[in-house]
């Protein structure tokens, strides 16, 4: 058993409880730089995302702070995203996606950071409609089937400076329509062997306390700075892993 994965778990476990955002931005890059392949890397992150954000649904489903009405368009654009996804990982030489992949990644990480650090700044002038609801959930699932990353950030910048969503319904429609996702996108990866079953388990582990922790600690902390940490914090590791790509 490995102290660092589960140590890896419990911090970005804890971060997340804390801000809300970073999962997929913090797990994936920092299991790459652990010396886990990318591709699978990806794999796992998608499973541990999987059951971690089962308990997030739980307790805001419990608050009734769900709009399934979105977060259910939103995973009907991913479907034939996934698919698609489905179709490059089996049909793409396995070395080629490793090496794209780590670039890929660093543009989506540094990209959503830089959204997220906007966040309330910009309006976009779109009227909201919800064919791009569906856009919307065609190219976060695409990012989300190579990356693990986008589903937060993403989705959470959109629906509330585009859709012009109640900020207080947007967490609890991107936990579950990020819940749905990542479970699709786990089994493609699942499906070609690119999941570290034993590692996820550490992550998850984990994770968490470190949720539970980072959620009490939530409420006495002023959450505007912290996600500002978190996204600078985002922002440097995407540059750093285009660097290193």
């Amino acid at each position: 058993m490995n102290p660092v994965f589960i140590g890896l778990g419990l911090l970005v476990g804890f971060l997340v409880g804390l801000t809300g955002v970073g999962g997929g931005a913090l797990m994936t890059p920092s299991l790459i730089f652990l010396g886990v392949e990318p591709l699978t890397a990806v794999g796992t992150d998608l499973l541990y995302a999987t059951i971690t954000r089962v308990f997030g649904v739980f307790f805001h489903q419990r608050k009734g702070k769900i709009r399934y009405d979105i977060a259910l368009r939103l995973f009907a654009g991913s479907v034939p995203a996934v698919v698609l996804g489905g179709i490059i990982l089996r049909e793409i030489d396995r070395e080629v996606l490793n090496d794209y992949l780590t670039v890929l990644l660093g543009i989506i990480l540094v990209a959503s950071a830089v959204l997220s650090l906007l966040k309330g700044e910009i309006n976009i002038p779109i009227k909201p409609r919800w064919a791009y609801v569906y856009l919307l959930g065609f190219v976060v699932g695409l990012t989300v089937q190579f990356t693990s990353v986008g589903a937060g950030v993403i989705v959470s910048f959109t629906l509330m400076n585009v859709a012009r969503i109640d900020p207080r319904d947007v967490v609890g429609v991107t936990i579950f329509y990020g819940l749905a996702l990542s479970a699709l996108s786990f089994l493609n990866y699942a499906s070609v062997g690119s999941v570290d079953y034993s590692l996820a388990i550490l992550l998850v582990l984990g994770a968490i306390p470190g949720v539970y922790l980072g959620t009490h600690v939530n409420r006495s902390a002023d959450r505007g700075k912290l996600k500002k940490a978190i996204n600078i914090i985002i922002l440097l590791i995407g540059l750093f892993t285009l660097m290193s790509g």
